[in-house]
């Protein structure tokens, strides 16, 4: 408190210089019309520059919220999309007769990645608690993200499609042809489609998709767009530089793919591989 006393007896001039003029404010503006008009057109101006101000950091701070919301609805279309039509008579009983589901999409919110190394990685902040296990697809908004490589209760560790090791079967959906998606070019924005023939006709602007012929991601997800085409006279394939659709280096919540018919399916295909 004696500090508190010495600070206002040393400030006393200045202190004294700033009650006068706030004093001889009031007066100038009660005792004169325009000028009182003039201070309460800035005041209002002033406050409204501090309520814009104050709506756009809610807002800001309100997006994580809202991709939130967009991310769920997006996992129930996606949900209901991938869902096989079934005759009533042939409904399994935890099944209605419109349809039996294909896959389950596990939103799930990014929390760290990178996008710049020649292996890069996602993890996201869910785990083996909601239902993500190893070897799962995982995609965007946009289009494809990555396959989960390991899991933790509560995390999970996701290689990106841009990473050297990365393969996936996708499709150019104009002719129906399959290739294969890798990433070679250094550049998080495009990848390499390889293994397509010489006699496929391809074009810049051609659209990219998952071939769903992997187990790991459904049919006609979004991959990119095909942004050049080089034919090597030496070489009976295209090679194909493709404009990825999803950037992840904005990625803020996936899906995670989760095949419902995996298990039926390779327990099938077993059986046809035996001797």
């Amino acid at each position: 408190m004696r500090d508190l006393f010495r600070f206002f007896f040393r400030q006393r001039n200045n202190l004294l210089f700033l009650a006068l003029m706030a004093l001889s404010m009031y007066l100038l503006i009660n005792g004169n019309m325009h000028q009182r008009a003039q201070a309460i057109s800035s005041s209002n101006a002033v406050i409204g520059q501090l309520y814009s101000v104050r709506n756009e950091v809610a807002e800001y701070a309100g997006l994580r919220e809202v991709n939130r919301r967009l991310a769920a609805a997006l996992a129930a279309e996606r949900n209901l999309r991938y869902s096989l039509p079934l005759r009533a008579d042939s409904a399994p009983p935890d099944t209605d007769s419109t349809g039996l589901q294909t896959y389950r999409f596990i939103t799930a919110h990014v929390i760290n990645g990178t996008v710049h190394k020649e292996r890069n990685y996602i993890t996201l902040g869910s785990g083996s608690l909601a239902g993500i296990r190893p070897d799962m697809g995982v995609i965007g908004m946009d289009g494809l993200v990555g396959i989960v490589r390991e899991v933790s209760p509560h995390f999970a560790l996701v290689t990106s499609v841009l990473g050297n090791e990365f393969r996936t079967s996708v499709r150019l959906k104009r002719t129906g042809h399959f290739g294969l998606l890798t990433w070679d070019t250094g550049d998080p924005a495009a990848a390499s489609l390889t293994d397509v023939a010489n006699h496929v006709p391809v074009s810049p602007g051609d659209t990219v998709v998952t071939g769903g012929n992997d187990g790991i991601f459904p049919p006609d997800i979004m991959v990119g767009t095909v942004t050049n085409v080089d034919d090597d006279p030496s070489s009976n394939f295209h090679g194909i530089k493709v404009h990825l659709s999803e950037d992840l280096s904005r990625a803020a919540y996936v899906h995670v793919v989760s095949d419902l018919l995996k298990a039926e399916r390779d327990t099938l295909q077993a059986k046809v591989a035996q001797p």
